[in-house]
């Protein structure tokens, strides 16, 4: 699988939401043989590292899966906290007046690709434009106003902001999947965001649907 401002890093993630929410599977035209079934996705779910995953990056990683296409696959480590950030600080790195902001939010390292990206999984009470359901219970948010509004205490009332995804290639997750490197569990919103972070991956291990 360098950092700036938020600002960017929200242009960065809206372009790629837009991207996949005007995607759409193409029809095989009349001379085109028909795709072979495609395995479910893992969208909404979690990826759970094996013991013996060997790659030190993903040592216990815990991963939601936000985006799983054929031509590859994106997810959030959510068990990887990594410091407390004051969002009057994050405003004022905005340019934005800073004035009455108080409070935190705690900033978690989402993976290795792109530590400039910033993404916000949320629970479903909250909905604003660039906004993906992930699941009917876990949602996502691009639109940087997202931050002003967890200020105002108008946010969602759970969420996770994170820098940096992981990310796989086609059919790179599958083969790891196979080759058990990870197991598959359901993406509770408890574990997602309530769980004591050092127990996550015990924890999603122990539902994991695959055996690790």
């Amino acid at each position: 699988m360098s950092s700036i401002g938020f600002r960017r890093l929200c242009l960065i993630v809206a372009a790629f939401v837009l991207q996949t929410a005007m995607l759409r599977a193409a029809l095989p035209g009349p001379d085109e043989p028909a795709p072979e079934a495609a395995r479910p996705s893992l969208a909404g779910q979690l990826l759970v590292a094996s013991p013996w995953i060997g790659d030190p990056r993903f040592e216990r990683a815990v991963i939601l899966i936000v985006e799983d296409r054929p031509d590859g696959a994106v997810g959030i480590v959510i068990n990887k906290p990594i410091g407390e950030q004051p969002l009057a600080g994050v405003f004022r790195a905005l340019g934005q007046n800073a004035g009455g902001v108080t409070g935190s939010v705690r900033i978690f390292a989402g993976g290795p690709v792109q530590p400039e990206a910033g993404l916000v999984v949320h629970s479903a009470d909250y909905h604003r434009p660039g906004t993906v359901a992930l699941t009917d219970r876990l949602s996502m948010t691009s639109n940087v106003a997202i931050l002003q509004d967890i200020g105002d205490k108008k946010g969602p009332a759970k969420f996770l902001v994170a820098f940096g995804y992981a990310g796989w290639g086609p059919d790179q997750l599958e083969r790891e999947i196979e080759a058990h490197a990870w197991g598959i569990a359901e993406a509770d919103p408890t574990l997602v965001f309530d769980e004591d972070r050092d127990k996550v991956w015990e924890v999603a291990r122990r539902h994991s649907t695959k055996h690790l």
